[in-house]
């Protein structure tokens, strides 16, 4: 079984699993939020705190399988749809992507086979559980490529210049200090690096279903927000399989 196969496997054994991170910790955080706010101030911004056991802190003691059994399933594309968004990231062999907000690790499986045991993929979360979870994974299918990063609220806490790809899934809008972490973001991007974005899109007076009532903005906004950190927008292609949500690449210069 080589490895695209193997993350297939992975991914399918956990498709019930498969909400995006940043989604099932807003859900989480109100059983965390005690640790929360104490883990938060262990790192310096500039310091990668790595998750390398596999166990969780015992103060968080909270079954993931039930949470993750009572979340409200919006638009599952992100899963469906995983193959065709990796194919458009691009991803060479010996790249170095930052999968942020990597939640179950759905696409930080798919990018360890992507980039070859060269590359590196670092998986970033601020919910230890997942960060715990990934590493589980990463075990079971035999990847020897994959970092998992605890991240702060407001730092992605990734050297500067250190990844060639930085990828962020449905979980943009969550971040409440945008501001900050983008350009932690972009600190942590080479010259020349890329920034990946896949976000629901809204049209304005949009009539928006339960599951998209927490996206506040749509395309045009993101980008424009992104713009003004110091990216430059590259491209926005069509992804099959995309129909709510949209591709978008930004560059550092």
């Amino acid at each position: 079984m080589n490895g695209k196969d193997k993350a297939r496997e992975a991914g399918d054994m956990v498709e019930v699993m498969m909400m995006r991170g940043a989604f099932i910790f807003l859900l989480l955080a109100f059983s965390v939020a005690a640790c929360s706010g104490e883990r938060g101030d262990k790192a310096a911004p500039d310091e990668v705190v790595l998750i390398e056991d596999g166990s969780a802190p015992p103060e968080q003691d909270v079954n993931l399988d039930v949470w993750l059994e009572r979340l409200e399933v919006g638009s599952r594309e992100l899963y469906s749809a995983r193959e065709a968004v990796v194919e458009a990231a691009g991803l060479e062999p010996g790249d170095r992507i930052a999968d942020i907000g990597a939640g179950t690790g759905l696409y930080t499986l798919l990018f360890a086979d992507a980039v070859g045991p060269k590359g590196r993929v670092y998986a970033e979360d601020i919910e230890p559980m997942f960060l715990n979870l990934i590493n589980q994974r990463v075990e079971d299918t035999g990847f020897a490529n994959v970092t998992a990063v605890l991240g702060r609220e407001d730092d992605i806490t990734l050297p500067e210049e250190s990844v060639d790809v930085v990828f962020i899934a449905d979980t943009y809008h969550y971040f409440e200090n945008r501001e900050s972490i983008m350009r932690s973001i972009y600190n942590a991007l080479k010259p020349g690096g890329s920034l990946i974005l896949v976000e629901f899109d809204i049209e304005p007076g949009e009539a928006r279903p339960d599951y998209k009532s927490h996206v506040r903005f749509g395309k045009a906004g993101v980008i424009s927000e992104v713009e003004y950190i110091g990216f430059k927008l590259a491209d926005a292609p069509a992804v099959e399989g995309l129909e709510e949500n949209y591709f978008v690449r930004f560059v550092k210069p």
